[in-house]
C-alpha cells in the first residue's frame, strides 16, 4: 500500500449514518469521531421501526446514550413529535445538534449529561418510547432498567427498546417487564419490552 506524503498527519473524517425511512429518508448525517461510537445498523433500525410503526406517530421519545443520534433521528423522520437526546459526551451532543440544525428538526431536544441522572430527574409519564442503547462496555443496563421502572417516566402503554452486546449475558429486566420482540443481528442482541402496570 502506498501512503501519500502528509497522509499520516491527516485526521480521518468522522463517519456518517443514513436515515432509513420517513421524511428524511436517505439523508446522511455526520457523526462524532469518538472511540467505540457505533450507530445502530440500518438493518436493526428497519426492524425496530417496523415493530414501532403503530405507535411512533406523535410519540414523545427519549434516546438515552444517544451517541450518534441514529435512533432518535430515525424516530423523528418517521413522525415522532419529540426526541430528547441524552449523552454525556460534548462532542457527541454537538454533532447531534449540528444534525438537528441541518434537518431543521424542531422536535429535537439535546441534553449533555449522565443518563442515570437524567432518568432520576425526569417527570413521570414523560415518554412514550425509550431507546436504551448504552456502550457495550457500560455495565449499568440492568440498573438503569430498574431505575426507569421505579421512576415511572414511561407513559402507560409505552415501550422500551434495549440493545446490548450479544456476547454478554442477557440483562436482568424488572419482574413486571414483558419482552414483546427479541432478535439478534451480528454481535447485537436487541429487544422491545413493555413494562407491566
Amino acid at each position: 500500500m502506498t501512503i501519500k506524503p502528509g497522509a499520516a498527519n491527516k485526521k480521518p473524517r468522522p463517519g456518517r449514518l443514513r436515515i432509513v425511512a420517513g421524511k428524511w429518508r436517505s439523508r446522511l448525517l455526520d457523526i462524532a469521531d469518538l472511540p467505540g461510537l457505533r450507530p445502530t445498523s440500518e438493518r436493526v433500525r428497519e426492524t425496530l421501526f417496523n415493530w414501532l410503526a403503530p405507535s411512533i406517530q406523535g410519540a414523545r421519545c427519549l434516546d438515552l446514550f444517544a451517541g450518534t443520534g441514529a435512533l432518535g433521528f430515525e424516530a423523528l423522520s418517521r413522525g415522532a413529535a419529540q426526541v430528547v437526546f441524552v449523552d454525556n459526551s460534548r462532542r457527541a451532543t454537538k454533532a447531534i445538534g449540528n444534525s438537528a440544525k441541518m434537518l431543521d428538526a424542531a422536535g429535537a431536544v439535546i441534553h449533555c449529561g449522565d443518563a442515570t441522572e437524567y432518568v432520576r430527574n425526569a417527570r413521570a409519564a414523560s415518554f412514550d418510547i425509550i431507546f436504551l442503547d448504552p456502550p457495550f462496555a457500560d455495565d449499568r443496563l440492568g440498573e438503569l432498567c430498574g431505575q426507569i421502572d421505579a421512576c415511572g417516566i414511561l407513559a402507560p402503554g409505552g415501550r422500551i427498546y434495549v440493545e446490548q452486546d450479544r456476547a454478554r449475558p442477557g440483562t436482568r429486566l424488572p419482574d413486571r417487564w414483558r419482552v414483546l420482540k427479541d432478535r439478534t443481528a451480528g454481535n447485537v442482541r436487541y429487544m422491545l419490552v413493555e413494562p407491566g402496570s
